[in-house]
């Protein structure tokens, strides 16, 4: 019983990335931008993962600090639970966008890391969104750290902390 409902599952999730790929080509093309999409899923198959190759329009789909490509992906997501999609969590990367700021952002957090473990105090952030938070978090726990978000909306942010045995 248990084959069959992951073959269910896996079958779902198969119409979700084929649908929410049509549905961000379609998108595209009415820029006048015709590409192909590249759909996947990640790892868990908890998340639709949507690469749109680099164009001549990457800084209008990307947007300033990548709100329009957010944009886009939110639309992609309420589609799929508009049209009965179980699996609704999406993710766009517009010319390996956020690939390359999560690889700058970890640059950058190395330094943060090092302060705290040297200084053996909490450090505040800048706030950030969930993608970057997620970065920080995992580099923190990786680095033996621990990390507290705090604030609500745009103001959310992370606090970073040296471990208990570290003070």
């Amino acid at each position: 019983m248990s084959d069959d409902k992951s073959k269910m599952d896996r079958q779902g999730l198969e119409e979700a990335i084929l649908y929410a790929k049509k549905y961000i080509e379609d998108l595209l093309s009415f820029f006048g931008l015709n590409t192909d999409v590249y759909a996947t899923s990640s790892d868990d198959d908890e998340v639709i993962e949507l690469h749109v190759p680099s164009t001549h329009l990457n800084g209008f789909l990307i947007g300033h600090n990548g709100e329009t490509m957010h944009a886009i992906q939110f639309m992609v997501g309420t589609a799929l639970k508009n049209n009965g999609h179980a699996s609704s969590r999406v993710s766009v990367d517009i010319a390996d966008y956020k690939k390359q700021r999560a690889h700058h952002l970890a640059e950058f957090a190395q330094q943060w890391l090092d302060d705290v473990k040297k200084s053996g105090k909490p450090m505040d952030l800048q706030p950030m969104n969930a993608a970057d938070r997620r970065t920080i978090h995992k580099l923190a726990d990786e680095h033996g750290l621990t990390t507290e978000s705090v604030g609500e909306g745009r103001d959310r942010h992370i606090i970073l902390k040296p471990t208990d045995s570290d003070q």
